[in-house]
């Protein structure tokens, strides 16, 4: 079994150098913020990529999650589970170095997405996800995610808030994006939308239709954020 503790220092040492780390290979993406390990041995045959942007303050990474499907009666199958785009935020802890333990997830849905793609120079959006929502635990964990210009047309800032109401912590973090990174983001984000609805397997496919179906809410599955 692939475990993190082979890639990432102990306890006592929670501040590393993730930036060297990703670039040199020796530490993945999906090592360094899997909310899961075992999902490196159920699946040890797939791919991971992500787009990271490092700054003075904090770290944003970016990567795709697929759906999930399940069988359907009529001998099909239907997403069971919707993709998301994962955006992890880590706070810095000294120059090109990134607390891990402290990481933050925010996990946007495809309308989440479009407003990202659609967003104008001059434009902001503002999100909201309680993961434990329509649960026992909600309202326990409060997320808001809101992208603002920096003016003059030269990109955005990436904010994060996180109100934990059980530890009463309230974590910000912020991540100024140039014109150019968010031009990569803006691709990134045209190009994996079909794939986190499930279209291209669909359409890769050419499965027949199947019998309607109650609709589903577009939300990502909370536990992809409530790791934090």
């Amino acid at each position: 079994m692939l475990r993190l503790s082979r890639f990432l220092p102990s306890a006592s040492r929670r501040g590393f150098d993730l930036k060297d780390a990703l670039w040199n290979g020796s530490l993945t993406f999906q090592q360094a913020v899997s909310t899961s390990a075992a999902n490196l041995d159920e699946n040890p045959g797939k791919k991971f990529a992500s787009y990271t942007v490092f700054k003075g303050k904090a770290a944003l990474s970016v990567h795709p999650i697929l759906p999930s499907f399940c069988r359907i009666e009529s001998g099909g199958s239907r997403v069971n589970k919707n993709g998301s785009v994962m955006l992890t935020f880590f706070p810095a802890v000294g120059q090109r170095k990134y607390d891990y333990a402290k990481k933050q997830l925010f996990a946007l849905s495809p309308t989440e997405v479009g407003s990202l793609i659609s967003l104008g120079p001059a434009e902001s959006c503002e999100f909201f996800h309680d993961p434990s929502m329509k649960s026992s635990h909600e309202g326990q964990v409060k997320k808001s995610l809101s992208i603002t210009p920096l003016g003059s047309d030269s990109g955005y800032f990436v904010n994060l808030t996180v109100l934990n109401n059980v530890q009463k912590t309230t974590d910000r973090l912020s991540v100024p994006v140039t014109k150019a990174e968010f031009a990569v983001l803006r691709t990134a984000l045209s190009f994996a939308l079909p794939h986190i609805m499930g279209w291209d397997q669909v359409l890769t496919n050419h499965h027949t239709a199947t019998p309607a179906t109650k609709p589903r809410v577009e939300r990502p599955h909370p536990d992809s954020e409530w790791e934090r």
